[in-house]
């Protein structure tokens, strides 16, 4: 880790593009040091996790048929065969084929959150970190709107927004434009910041993203009024 990082400031735009204030952006997340190898593993392990792994070739005691010699042993001038669903014929069986199989990678939660920071404070020294108070959309989702103010933040092919969970409206708007990837700040990762151009936050979701991860049972559902009530006792 970087001891030497200092908070980084950046200006906070509202939905008109005007400077509507600054927000910092603390040092240890955004301007640690860069780790490529490390970077480059819990990437690795991010694509094979996602891999289905539903791959299956059937063996040649799998396949349909040959249960039959297709002919006698000796006197053909051919070589002996036991069976037509042999690897050597078509309609055989596959020779050391892919089956069904886990390719989790297990990654310790420190190499993950390690791997992110480097991540983001590669895009936070390029510029390429980005606040906006919103996109201006109060009533309806407008995805017209909502371009307009991206396109005051960044005009490059690949845009990673990151909004709050209960932002609904923006994610509507969003959600369906080929150059926008949308997360909540929860789900925030190193992949999708590295194949991002530039990084937007909204500035609830940048406040939430560096408040951490919501811990206990608020953190899943809204307690029951029972619960409530225990809670008060």
């Amino acid at each position: 880790m970087n001891l030497m990082s200092e908070t980084l400031t950046v200006d906070v735009l509202d939905a008109q593009g005007k400077k509507a204030g600054t927000a910092d952006l603390p040092g240890e997340v955004f301007d640690a040091q860069t780790n490529v190898p490390l970077i480059h593993q819990v990437v690795v392990a991010q694509l094979a996790a996602a891999r289905q792994g539903t791959h299956d070739t059937k063996t040649r005691g799998e396949v349909r048929g040959g249960g039959k010699k297709p002919y006698k042993q000796k006197g053909t001038g051919r070589a002996r065969q036991g069976s037509t669903r042999a690897p050597q014929f078509a309609g055989g069986g596959t020779v050391h084929g892919p089956t069904p199989r886990d390719y989790t990678q297990r990654t310790p939660k420190k190499m993950k959150a390690a791997a992110l920071r480097g991540a983001l404070s590669d895009r936070a020294r390029a510029g390429r970190v980005h606040v906006v108070t919103g996109f201006g959309i109060d009533e309806a989702p407008s995805t017209k709107a909502a371009l307009q103010v991206l396109d005051t933040l960044s005009g490059r092919k690949h845009v990673l927004v990151v909004v709050e969970r209960a932002d609904e409206l923006a994610w509507k708007s969003l959600r369906n434009v080929e150059r926008v990837h949308l997360l909540v700040a929860d789900q925030l990762n190193t992949y999708d910041v590295l194949v991002s151009d530039d990084v937007v936050f909204t500035q609830g979701a940048l406040d939430t993203f560096l408040a951490g991860p919501v811990k206990g049972r608020g953190a899943t559902a809204v307690a029951t009024s029972s619960e409530a009530e225990e809670d008060a006792k």
